[in-house]
């Protein structure tokens, strides 16, 4: 079964690289604004994972920097994942909004909501 997983994360992973999208065009000004926002945002994944793939695919398409954070090995990520999120389930978008920190699961609501925020900026 690992050795199945296995062979699918690596034909997931080259799809994902021959049909990578295109970042989105800003002006510098906007694209600070997006920087700004997104500075305190982390992504928990893990690297081969289906449905990790559709957000970092969508944080490309939307030219999103945000910190990735692979949860799959034993360390420090999967442990605060677990320990601050309540659960090892990926993808996990880590919200840190002054004090308040927010732990989005749901590939859909996390691509949704990084979209929302975008289209408010720009």
């Amino acid at each position: 079964m690992k050795l199945i997983r296995w062979i699918l994360g690596r034909i997931i992973l080259i799809l994902d690289f021959i049909t990578a999208p295109r970042g989105v065009k800003r002006t510098s000004e906007q694209q600070a604004k997006i920087d700004a926002l997104t500075k305190n945002m982390s992504l928990y994944q893990f690297h081969a994972c289906p449905f990790c793939v559709k957000v970092r695919r969508a944080m490309k398409r939307n030219s999103l920097c945000i910190e990735l954070r692979d949860a799959k090995p034993e360390g420090l990520h999967r442990q605060t994942l677990l320990e601050q999120g309540g659960q090892i389930k990926v993808p996990c978008l880590r919200i840190e909004e002054g004090d308040n920190v927010t732990w989005m699961y749901e590939s859909s609501d996390i691509v949704a909501y990084l979209e929302k925020q975008t289209a408010k900026l720009v």
